[in-house]
């Protein structure tokens, strides 16, 4: 999984870009007319304002745990990276949608169209920065996976928004790119009525897939598969283990919580069984730094 400081650079690192692609679309959208140009300085707002509220997620993570929340607040940056899939699908897919069929109805002659295409053109160049330092991050994450597999099971769900964000981005500046070049070389006004409807397509997809994932975070998932294979695999190999009964676990953001039964090593004493039980739990926590609750029941059966 990765860490909060790598999920903090990426989200630092898009909202530096997407505020300055959003000033240089607003001002072509309202010197060329483009619905497109338009609809890209919509997206690239909506998502310096989702980056802020993964900032403010990531921030509540932080807080301690209290006697009203026992687990912490490390669950905080699921609500606020589903509140942002939900934005996205909103204000910048359904949006851009809306804006391009009224471009449909009533289209606006393009001016000042170069102007678009340079626009457009420093997106790329900044929106690529991002996408390259977000997977950057990703890829010490994902551990020679692929990427769509680290999508399904990454458990940072920050990261997961940010790459999401990026990608949509940078096709979406591609479509709005040839929607307006189109537009230019014909003339014919309804590409860059069609170019501003893929692009709120592109939007919605990706704001569907970003919001299946964090969903089941928001429910409750445990650790990632290959993580939780190696917490049992270590467990079963302390001597003082005879057997794992059962391990659950529970991801809180960026820290984990452990629930251990098993059948232990044979003991002379109790006193003897507990001090084993707490040198389980010692060398899990070393082994593991994440792990910032565990709970562990001896037991002869699951």
């Amino acid at each position: 999984m990765s860490g909060h400081a790598n999920s903090l650079r990426a989200i630092l690192l898009a909202l530096g870009a997407n505020f300055a692609i959003f000033l240089s679309k607003l001002v072509a959208a309202f010197v060329t007319g483009s619905g497109a140009m338009m609809a890209e300085a919509v997206h690239s707002l909506a998502d310096c304002g989702n980056q802020g509220l993964l900032l403010l997620g990531m921030r509540q993570a932080d807080r301690p745990p209290s006697d009203e929340y026992p687990l912490g607040w490390g669950r905080a940056p699921y609500f606020w990276s589903f509140l942002v899939a939900m934005l996205l699908f909103s204000v910048g897919g359904m949006f851009s949608i809306y804006e391009g069929i009224h471009k449909l109805s009533d289209p606006e002659p393009l001016k000042w169209p170069w102007l678009a295409i340079g626009v457009l053109g420093f997106g790329v160049v900044a929106e690529s920065i991002s996408m390259h330092g977000c997977l950057t991050e990703v890829n010490k994450a994902r551990e020679g996976r692929s990427l769509w597999r680290w999508f399904h099971e990454t458990r940072s769900s920050e990261l997961l928004v940010i790459f999401g964000e990026d990608l949509a981005a940078l096709l979406g500046l591609t479509v709005a790119l040839v929607a307006v070049l189109a537009t230019m070389i014909t003339g014919n006004l309804l590409y860059d009525a069609i170019g501003t409807i893929v692009i709120g397509a592109l939007l919605v997809i990706v704001a569907i897939a970003v919001a299946y994932e964090v969903k089941a975070l928001l429910i409750g998932q445990g650790v990632e598969p290959a993580r939780r294979e190696e917490m049992l695999a270590f467990v079963n190999a302390r001597p003082e283990v005879d057997v794992v009964l059962n391990l659950i676990t529970l991801q809180m953001g960026p820290d984990v919580m452990v629930a251990v039964k098993a059948r232990m090593s044979p003991a002379p004493d109790q006193a003897t069984l507990i001090a084993n039980i707490n040198d389980v739990e010692r060398a899990m926590k070393e082994r593991f730094p994440d792990i910032r609750w565990s709970f562990f029941e001896p037991d002869v059966a699951d």
